[in-house]
């Protein structure tokens, strides 16, 4: 009877086992997953970075970056999103100290920047198309729309996974899975706010200033 007893806790220690080391594989997957997927973004926006370098000074007779770029509206955009990159560390901190409220706030708040950013560069691409400036004028305007609205359409993304986030903060609490998430949305904010400092200062500084 012992024996048989011995041999159940084995089996059954030895399952236990194995889903433990299944789900730090599975951990250890979406991470490195998430790692090759940064990875792949690196290139798509260094490749559209080379075609922007190209194409800048192709106006095709319309308008310049220095003629359309208002650099206090970009110093404003910079401000918000370097801001929320700092509320996205602020939103890890109370995560590890488990303040459900503080994670909440500092979430929200990254939300509203982020936001507050998207909306200001929607308005300047709704003005240049207003007045005529659009994506089919020039080679410069095409690659000026594509290289930033790719990083915008990437902040839309952002807000919505924040939404998820906060939705499964609420259902599931501070497990395991929920801290890895929140970590590795951090990690994207922040590749996405390194990405508008290099547009700031390549597209908007360099077009102002006619390099």
């Amino acid at each position: 009877m012992s024996t048989q007893n011995q041999q159940f806790d084995i089996h059954h220690v030895s399952l236990s086992e194995l889903r433990k080391e299944e789900s730090t594989s599975i951990f250890e997957n979406v991470s490195f997953g998430f790692f090759v997927y940064l990875m792949t973004d690196l290139v798509l926006f260094a490749s559209l970075f080379a075609v922007y370098a190209v194409l800048h000074k192709n106006t095709a007779g319309g308008p310049a970056g220095y003629q359309i770029f208002n650099l206090n509206t970009v110093l404003v955009e910079t401000l918000l999103l370097l801001t929320s990159s700092f509320t996205t560390g602020l939103t890890i901190l109370s995560l590890k100290t488990k303040t459900k409220k503080n994670v909440y706030i500092n979430l929200f708040i990254t939300f509203l920047l982020g936001l507050s950013f998207l909306v200001i560069e929607l308005n300047e691409f709704s003005h240049l198309v207003s007045i005529g400036d659009s994506w089919r004028v020039s080679g410069f305007l095409s690659s000026f729309f594509t290289l930033v609205g790719t990083h915008g359409l990437h902040i839309s993304i952002g807000l919505i996974w924040m939404i998820i986030l906060a939705y499964r903060l609420h259902k599931t609490g501070f497990g395991r899975a929920n801290i890895r998430r929140f970590t590795i949305f951090s990690l994207f904010w922040h590749f996405l706010d390194v990405i508008w400092i290099f547009i700031f200062t390549v597209v908007y500084l360099m077009g102002v200033t006619r390099l």
